[in-house]
């Protein structure tokens, strides 16, 4: 649902009303101790671990799956890249020219599929349901970045959606003039140029309005909306930071743990 007033999805999850904060802080730890494994059991049991996270998040069956359709993909791709080109060791299953199937290989092209999911899961569920004005309150409320840069990155991020309109916009006025049957590659090269070229015009544009309006003052400034943190925030963040320690835990436990620099 869309709040007409502040044009944001409104969401019911428990999670998705946390502080943009409190889910950049949660992705990141989930994500930082799993960058440095690369096993079949740590990956698992954190993709396990997650599963509660991706529930309360807010989103429904079929914005889960087109969001994170991305990911179901590329996971197995890539695990078919590792198990044919992988490290090899153990018994060989197949081998044709440069591509070599074995014990090692197929190994290891489970815990990379298994491993891009639990990385990549919770950090795109959780980000879609963060609010951009509400990260960049909370990163100069609470991080204390500078503010000059924080409202300028807000005013680049708020453009992005431009550039699609901008570029089917262009598309449609080149096809009009008569200019759009020319070759895909010249054509595309043609409208990238334009794109670039209103761009920067729109860009200088907004910065000369947010100048006038004050955003570019060097005293301390005032902000429309007062960045909050609750204990839930702070649970939220806890639990995602238990999930990498349990899962890391388990496979030294059975001594499936691998250092990523040991690969």
């Amino acid at each position: 649902m869309i709040d007409p007033l502040t044009a944001r999805i409104e969401r019911t999850g428990p999670i998705a009303t946390r502080s943009a904060l409190a889910k950049l802080a949660a992705s990141l730890l989930i994500a930082v101790p799993l960058v440095f494994s690369i096993d079949v059991v740590s990956a698992s049991v954190a993709l396990l671990l997650e599963i509660p996270l991706l529930v309360l998040a807010g989103l429904g069956a079929r914005e889960f799956w087109t969001r994170t359709a991305l990911l179901w993909i590329a996971a197995p791709l890539g695990a078919v890249t590792i198990a044919l080109y992988g490290v090899n060791s153990g018994e060989i299953h197949f081998e044709w020219l440069l591509m070599r199937v074995s014990d090692g290989s197929l190994s290891l092209a489970a815990a990379t599929a298994v491993r891009v999911l639990a990385i990549g899961l919770p950090a795109v569920v959780l980000f879609v349901t963060v609010d951009p004005t509400d990260l960049a309150d909370d990163l100069a409320q609470r991080l204390r970045l500078p503010a000059r840069f924080v409202v300028g990155a807000l005013a680049g991020m708020r453009m992005l959606g431009l550039l699609v309109e901008d570029w089917r916009a262009l598309g449609l006025a080149r096809r009009a003039r008569g200019v759009a049957d020319q070759g895909r590659i010249r054509r595309a090269l043609g409208m990238a140029f334009a794109l670039f070229v209103l761009a920067i015009r729109r860009g200088t544009s907004l910065a000369t309005a947010m100048e006038a309006r004050g955003f570019g003052g060097t005293g301390a400034r005032s902000w429309a909306r007062e960045s909050v943190w609750t204990w839930r925030d702070t649970v939220l963040v806890l639990s995602s930071a238990v999930i990498p320690v349990v899962a890391i835990w388990v496979a030294v436990a059975t001594g499936a743990w691998n250092f990523i620099g040991a690969v």
